[in-house]
């Protein structure tokens, strides 16, 4: 249950600044805990496993200081990942700029507008449409004057998703829903709960898709070459329909976006190089990004099928998110404020952060929202009948005190096992590791118990620092 202030159902159509960030940063936060699902079940348009992830990454602006909505909606822009990201971002790009509730209906259809324009090839039983399911609901129900509306809405998004996989053939022959549909889903429910103060839970996503939460172990991708290419570029005609007709040439799964005096480039290619140089052609690169399809399609399809518990465990542990994903482990995110900017610690690259921090830029920890950690706590709880967590020690963060107060309020089936690891860095890591790999092999999910509690004391961390001075400037000695 939400920690909200109880108001009358009826909303006032005014809506504060605050309110309306208060709305999209919970929306962001319940992405970022089902985001390892969503990486699960991604399978279309190619089997990569990433669309969580690109969805994180992509909407992390949303949960900055909004300095202003120009402002935000270029750093959504340059920030989007991926096909979902890149198509959220478009979205987003117009439905940020909400101030009353009489507007919503129609920033929204901008938006979906938009987002349909900026994809090459677009299809149905995606993103795109709960998109265009959702301005539907909120025609039908003239807008949201209060939250009695939301319940209709949320329903027809519902069956929008569910209905996913009788729309394209790569989910119906994988048994899943889209990942960047129920991505969205998850998304609004939070929302607009947060944002009309509602009393009621959230959607059960396990309960709802039951079903078309898993990959059929017999399904296999057909396999997928190439790169999935992430550009920013100035043009060099001032003739945008020209620079996007070039652009549409460079690859296939393109969507392209522009904002002021730049594009925003998604595509798959078959040769990187090509396409960089087909870009090239249309004007100057600023930004560039990639990823290898083969190489990521390849470890989609070796992940972890089945353990004899479920292991969480904390950033904290200086876990790479890929060393995680192999071993089915879910990571409970912290964050790296960087400068004036706040990344999720598990995305930001270590030669980013130590290249910033050797230029002088301050840098410090925090952790994320208690909103974000009880959505990872509710995620494991009702995806697994069984989750281990093993905690970061209860003398650096406040996160066992978090987990077992949740835990006393949301677990009476006893689902989720805690351990306080009293332990940090490499240790914490380690532990998570080894235990998740026992997980894979084990009989029981007793004996994986027991195999961590035993390994907690076994495991000896020895650190040794060499400067101090970053330690001082994160405010970790005095």
């Amino acid at each position: 249950m939400l920690d909200l202030n109880p108001l009358s159902s009826a909303i006032d159509n005014t809506l504060t600044e605050t309110k309306i960030f208060e709305a999209f940063v919970a929306g962001v936060d319940r992405v970022s805990a089902w985001a390892d699902l969503l990486d699960s079940i991604n399978v279309f348009p190619v089997a990569d496993g990433d669309t969580g992830r690109n969805l994180v990454i992509s909407l992390q602006p949303l949960k900055q200081p909004w300095e202003s909505r120009e402002t935000l909606i270029k750093s959504l822009l340059l920030s989007a990942r991926g096909n979902s990201g890149n198509i959220a971002a478009r979205f987003f790009s117009a439905f940020v700029c909400i101030e009353t509730l009489h507007e919503l209906t129609e920033m929204a259809e901008q938006g979906r507008d938009m987002a349909w324009k900026a994809v090459k090839s677009p299809k149905s039983g995606t993103m795109l449409s709960v998109l265009d399911a959702l301005i539907e609901a909120l025609r039908l129900n003239d807008g949201v004057s209060d939250s009695a509306c939301v319940d209709p809405i949320l329903d027809r998004l519902e069956r929008v998703v569910f209905d996913t996989p009788g729309q394209l053939e790569a989910l119906s022959s994988a048994g899943v829903v889209d990942a960047g549909a129920l991505g969205m889903f998850i998304f609004l429910d939070a929302f607009f709960t947060v944002l009309l103060d509602r009393q009621v839970k959230f959607r059960p996503i396990a309960e709802i898709f039951d079903n078309l939460l898993h990959v059929d172990p017999s399904w296999r991708s057909d396999g997928d070459e190439g790169y999935c290419i992430d550009a920013v570029l100035k043009p060099d005609t001032a003739n945008e329909r020209d620079s996007l007709s070039a652009i549409t040439q460079a690859g296939q799964e393109v969507v392209a976006m522009d904002h002021g005096d730049f594009i925003k480039v998604h595509l798959h290619a078959p040769d990187e190089a090509g396409a960089r140089r087909q870009l090239e052609g249309v004007g100057s690169l600023v930004g560039w990004k990639s990823d290898n399809l083969k190489a990521q399609t390849a470890e989609y399809l070796t992940l972890p099928k089945a353990q004899a518990l479920h292991i969480l465990s904390d950033a904290a542990g200086s876990m790479t998110r890929m060393d995680a994903k192999r071993l089915g482990i879910t990571l409970l995110e912290s964050y790296i404020n960087l400068g004036s900017q706040s990344y999720p610690e598990t995305h930001l690259k270590p030669e980013k952060l130590y290249g910033e921090m050797r230029k002088g830029t301050s840098a410090s920890t925090a952790q994320s929202s208690v909103f974000e950690r009880h959505q990872h706590y509710q995620q494991a709880t009702s995806l697994h009948s069984q989750a281990l967590y093993l905690c970061v020690g209860s003398g650096y963060t406040g996160n066992y005190e978090t987990v077992m107060d949740w835990k006393t309020l949301n677990d009476p089936a006893d689902r989720l096992t805690v351990v306080d690891t009293e332990a940090a860095s490499g240790k914490l890591g380690l532990l998570a590791m080894a235990t998740a790999r026992f997980s894979l092999t084990a009989e029981n999910p007793e004996s994986v118990i027991q195999y961590a509690r035993k390994a907690q004391t076994r495991v000896q961390e020895l650190i040794f620092i060499e400067k101090l001075n970053y330690l001082a400037r994160g405010g970790r000695i005095s």
